[in-house]
């Protein structure tokens, strides 16, 4: 009788047809890509690439693609310092990528949606992933089905459209960013009265949620407090912003914050100053941009919501690249954090560095 230990089964090489059933692909299919024979598809490429990795081939394994990557980023024609800033993250992040992955930015007329259906639906060549920013409306979820259904990984960014789930967000909880306007609004008035809520536009989810988000955290905190039953749409246009501020104003003297989702600030603070209520009116706002920082820093406005552009650029190019088969790595599936500025923690250095 034999007492002596059966020595340790080496473990087993993942057999091609393992990973043909890991990867929903025939062995022979397998055997192409990892061998690097014959033409396969570079969505079936970079699956079964994943699978064998997944299982621990010991072997050198090829590239997920051959050729040029091509992705496409969509952003509306908004020259608003948040959009700017986006713009150079994006160019940024893009000069750092491997030199077969190509990154085209095309910027959209924001009112067009027509353009924007045919970019994203029509793309001049073959294209492996998409990333847009636009509203939320049947034309554009068509296009956008219309791509997924082609197997072309695809991400909103900055607003999401509702009740797709195929489509991957990148960006803040625009609402969760509402409540928390209207949070420290309430706390940072001392009187009753109205808040008067300004909206870029009406037709992007992101502003209905941070408007919706205030105007519920008002109506559950404070109730001496009352909101606009709808925001009020500025298209980032300072004339716009001043003109619904001055209105506000010459209605009572009962206005006592205000909380705008986009742009156009310059309006608000000459209608504050006008109006001789600049300090005297709570006022909350997006991005740390220059402009900001000088408001908070004379008092004149209370707080700013950072999205943090980079990171989302960052985001939004790692997804795809992850969907694409490019990098391990995927993306976090929360979204993006923002941050809080106010007099005391404002940055000091210029919002877009390329400034004057």
């Amino acid at each position: 009788m034999n007492d002596h230990p059966k020595p340790a089964r080496r473990k087993k090489t993942p057999r091609f047809e393992e990973i043909a059933e890991a990867a929903g692909v025939s062995p022979s299919t397998v055997d192409r890509v990892l061998n690097e024979r014959g033409s396969v598809s570079p969505a079936t490429r970079a699956s079964v690439i994943a699978a064998a990795r997944k299982l621990g081939v010991p072997r050198l394994l090829p590239d997920a693609r051959h050729g040029l990557l091509r992705l496409d980023v969509l952003l509306p024609d908004n020259n608003t310092p948040f959009f700017q800033r986006l713009r150079q993250a994006l160019q940024n992040a893009s000069q750092l990528l491997d030199k077969r992955i190509v990154v085209r930015r095309l910027i959209l007329p924001e009112h067009d949606v027509e353009a924007m259906c045919r970019a994203i639906a029509h793309p001049p060549y073959r294209r492996h992933g998409l990333i847009a920013t636009v509203p939320d409306n049947e034309r554009v979820r068509e296009a956008l089905h219309k791509v997924i259904a082609e197997g072309v990984p695809v991400a909103t960014m900055v607003s999401a459209l509702a009740d797709m789930p195929k489509l991957h967000y990148v960006g803040i909880d625009n609402y969760r960013a509402g409540r928390t306007a209207g949070y420290f609004l309430g706390r940072l008035v001392r009187r009753p009265g109205r808040v008067l809520l300004l909206s870029a536009r009406l037709d992007y989810r992101s502003h209905i949620d941070r408007s919706r988000g205030c105007q519920e955290a008002i109506a559950e905190l404070y109730p001496a407090l009352q909101c606009n039953p709808q925001a009020i749409a500025t298209h980032d246009d300072p004339d716009q912003c001043y003109l619904a501020v001055a209105r506000a104003l010459k209605a009572g003297d009962d206005l006592v914050g205000i909380y705008n989702s986009g742009a156009g600030s310059p309006g608000i603070e000459a209608a504050l100053r006008k109006f001789d209520m600049a300090g005297k009116v709570a006022w909350v706002g997006h991005e740390p941009s220059d402009e900001h920082r000088q408001y908070i820093q004379s008092g004149i406005m209370d707080l700013v919501i950072d999205q943090d552009p980079d990171n989302q650029a960052i985001s939004a190019l790692q997804y795809l690249l992850h969907a694409c088969g490019m990098v391990e790595v995927p993306p976090p599936s929360a979204p993006n954090e923002f941050r809080l500025y106010c007099r005391e923690n404002i940055w000091q250095r210029r919002y877009l560095p390329t400034a004057p």
